[in-house]
Parts: C-alpha cells; structure tokens; sequence
C-alpha cells in the first residue's frame, strides 16, 4: 500500500454509524449470529482513498460510547485522518443490514437523533477544509438534520472561497427523505460543486422529469464542470461540455453490492487527483466499485493499489493465488 502524505487531499465529512451485518442469508426473524463493524458513505470514500495512497481526512459526531470509539478506531487504522467530536448527549446511529435472499439486501437505520445526526458548522476544524485539494459531500449528511445541512454548506462556502474542488455524491435515501422534500436540498448542492456522481434515477430527484443528460446540462448552467453518471454493472459514463466518455463495467459474481458506490467514487477521485484521462479514471472507478462487491461489508473490499493492479491485470480470473 502507498503511504498517504501527512497534509490531506481530500477531506470529507458525515455520519459513520456502527453496522450489524447478517453473516448469513435469511430474515432476521431466524439469523443467529451477527458480525459488528462500521459503515458510512463519506468514510467509505476516505478508507477507499488512503488504500490507494491518497491522504485523506474525515469529520463526524459520534457518541460518547463503545461504537463511537469502534468507529474512530476503524477509520483511524485505515490511515485516515479522523477528526472525530464526541457528543455526550446522543449515541453513535445503528445500521443493521439482512440478506432475505441470496439475490437482495435489506438496510435498515436507527439514526434518529444520532450524534451523528447533530452534525453542525462549529465542528469544523478551523482552516481544515482549506488545507486540502479536494472537497467531497454526499446527499446523506444534508438530509439527516438542519444544522448537517448548515455544516455541509459552511465546508463548501469554505471550500468555494479557497478556490478548492468540490465533489459531491447525489447518494440518495428515500428513508430520510421523500423526492420531493430531498429534491431542492440536493440540488442547492449539486449546483454548488464542480463534481457530481449520481445514478440515472438519483439525477431525476435533482430535477423531475428531467434525463440524466438534461440534469447534466442544467448542472453545467449552474457551473458544475463535470456530472458522473453511475450505470452499476454497466459501467458509467462522464460528461462534460466538451466531451461524453463512457466505460463498461466489469462482470463480476456480486456477494454485496452495498458501498459499491463509494468504492466506485474514492478510485474516480484518486485518478482525477493523479492526472489520469478521463477513460483511464473511469476504468479505475468501475474496477474498485466491482471489486466493492465481492466481500460482505460496506468499505472491506475497497482495493489497495497493488490489488487493483492485480484486478486489472486480470488476476482475478483465477481463485488461487500461487
């Protein structure tokens, strides 16, 4: 793995909750053992990066309880700069994830009123944003409460001043929101940052009716340079005023596609921040969101330099490695 540097490139901030994962398939009516870990959209993307050698930091509220402190733990040994608040007053949110089926995912969230959720502008470090080269926010943190989405937009204001990069993942989740109550809190940001990954239908909450094309050419009025179209097994496409570039995806035997998405994010922002072409990128982006998928968890699979080499090489053909 390359080491990250100390000063951090990008720098990210939202909710990590604490996750109760099945470790097996069927309802949790009848599950008898569960696995503990961690998961969050934003340290997903942090923990993605630093395994590919970018330096990255990462804030959110946690509770002052024994999740909380697993949480930091796990990001922090993950070579990730953890800027973490402990809120004595709310827990760490609980994430709880089944498989009902062999092909399906069900995630449920015990969020409200979480530390996390208590997120605010006065948590931000001072210069934190600024010291970086790259923003990155997601669509969750804004819907969890006002005073997230006031943090949300106190870093972009931060970052917009700085004459830094902001990126920002749509990441839609109907539970917190409805589309139209989602709608223009995710469009105030998306118009706000120079960089937006959505899927095709994430696209429409931003503007109903409207194609990913159409929401991509309404992005770029606004002075967004650059939309990412996420496709899944597909693969995904960029577009900007000068050009379109699509990729195909990689044809894997899924196990868990939850956090492909940041997987797919964190290798697009490490090829952007290396000067990579945009196909090149885009290949990188789609191999870390397939190789996401074949290990159960939200972030365990994110690859490292020398497994995504090993990946794209096509190495991954053969089960044994001699």
């Amino acid at each position: 793995m390359t080491p990250a540097t100390s000063s951090p490139s990008v720098v990210t901030l939202g909710e990590t909750m604490a996750l109760v994962r099945a470790t097996e398939i069927g309802s949790l009516r009848h599950t008898a053992d569960l696995a503990l870990g961690i998961g969050g959209a934003e340290s997903n993307v942090a923990i993605g990066l630093a395994r590919l050698g970018v330096a990255t930091s990462w804030l959110g509220r946690v509770g002052d309880d024994s999740l909380g402190e697993r949480v930091v733990r796990e990001i922090r040994s993950e070579r990730v700069d953890v800027r973490a608040v402990l809120d004595p007053d709310a827990a760490t949110g609980l994430m709880v994830k089944e498989r009902p089926s062999a092909a399906s995912t069900a995630v449920h969230y015990y969020r409200a009123g979480s530390a996390g959720s208590r997120l605010r502008p006065a948590d931000l470090p001072e210069r934190w944003v600024e010291s970086a080269a790259l923003l990155h926010v997601t669509g969750i943190t804004p819907l969890l409460s006002e005073s997230a989405t006031d943090a949300v937009h106190t870093a972009i204001d931060s970052a917009r001043a700085a004459g830094i990069r902001v990126s920002f993942d749509v990441n839609y989740r109907s539970k917190l929101a409805a589309p139209a109550v989602a709608g223009p809190i995710l469009r105030a940001i998306a118009e706000r940052a120079d960089i937006v990954f959505g899927g095709e239908d994430e696209f429409s909450i931003l503007y109903p009716e409207a194609s990913a094309a159409e929401a991509a050419a309404r992005l770029r009025d606004a002075g967004c340079a650059t939309t990412v179209v996420k496709l899944g097994p597909a693969g995904a496409a960029v577009v900007t005023a000068d050009e379109v570039v699509e990729a195909e995806g990689f044809r894997i035997a899924a196990l868990d596609t939850v956090g492909a998405g940041d997987a797919f994010v964190a290798g697009y922002l490490s090829g952007l921040l290396e000067g990579l072409a945009t196909d090149e990128i885009l290949r990188r982006a789609n191999a870390c969101g397939a190789m996401a998928c074949l290990v159960p968890g939200d972030w365990e699979a994110a690859p490292t330099r020398r497994d995504l080499d090993r990946f794209l090489a096509g190495d991954a053909a053969d089960p044994v490695r001699r």
